[in-house]
């Protein structure tokens, strides 16, 4: 668990991408099946982020306030949108982000994000003006206590490094997608944890499921009585992952929070590690 600002950071996070007119009671079942914390974006096109803020009225109602929940929130440029653009695209940079960010506030009916991310950078391979342009304006809802971390998702390591090197406020906060036959990410999350930054992985099953059929791993689940899905997500949080789950069922969702009720042995961790493909 990281800490900054005296918050913890969660050790899992529920995502409501691609959940469409679902989310809302997904968000719900989430919370009620053990997850606090909720990963969204003011992304129409793949986020609903409006029936997040609804699911979370509803949870006001019964008891569970905004300050038991951790909000993460994104801010993604144009082109990672269709034609719902939550911002005017035709200002300037730093007015764009504001825009988004005042509404994803009213969208989660909240006053202030946990953590708020750069969906991903404008330029590849390193960061172009854009980049940086956008994270000041990011670093602005930091400095004002509007968000307790900020972060950058989809990001490689040559551009995590100059944004560590170079940003006046550090990034807190990576979340990527996450390869088994890329290393699971290897060089991103070492950074990562040398610089004290939280690294979430997501995709972990989805972008991987070779991993949840190899025959060592089944037997790994075999034998502590657990899921390959379960001892996937374990494996993540023992190399320094927060993972991300978006699964749509509630079996799942608990069984997937039961990942923290195990350990895995250091030769199982390596095995995982290792595999690739």
């Amino acid at each position: 668990m990281a800490t900054e600002n005296n918050n913890t950071f969660p050790s899992f996070i529920y995502g409501t991408a691609w959940k469409e007119d679902a989310t809302t009671n997904l968000v719900e079942m989430a919370v009620s099946a053990g997850f606090s914390a909720i990963d969204t974006a003011n992304q129409p096109r793949h986020y609903q982020e409006h029936l997040t803020g609804e699911a979370l009225l509803k949870l006001a109602r019964n008891g569970i306030s905004r300050d038991e929940l951790f909000l993460q929130s994104k801010f993604t440029p144009v082109n990672g949108h269709d034609h719902r653009i939550p911002y005017d695209p035709s200002l300037d940079l730093t007015t764009q982000v504001r825009q988004s960010f005042e509404n994803t506030l009213k969208n989660l009916h909240t006053d202030h994000l946990d953590s708020y991310l750069l969906h991903g950078p404008y330029s590849q391979p390193g960061l172009g003006n854009e980049d940086w342009e956008v994270w000041r304006t990011i670093e602005e809802f930091y400095k004002t206590g509007k968000a307790r971390f900020i972060g950058i998702s989809n990001v490689n390591i040559i551009q995590l490094k100059l944004l560590t090197e170079k940003a006046e406020v550090k990034p807190m906060v990576v979340q990527n997608r996450c390869f088994a036959n890329r290393g699971w990410d290897r060089e991103v999350r070492e950074f990562c944890k040398e610089h004290q930054i939280v690294y979430e992985g997501f995709s972990l099953l989805t972008a991987n499921p070779f991993v949840m059929q190899n025959p060592e791993v089944q037997s790994i689940a075999g034998e502590l009585g657990r899921t390959p899905e379960q001892v996937v997500f374990r494996f993540s949080m023992q190399v320094g992952m927060t993972p991300l789950t978006g699964t749509t069922s509630e079996q799942h969702m608990k069984e997937d929070l039961q990942a923290m009720d195990f350990e895995l042995k250091d030769d199982d961790i390596q095995l995982i590690e290792a595999i690739s493909g």
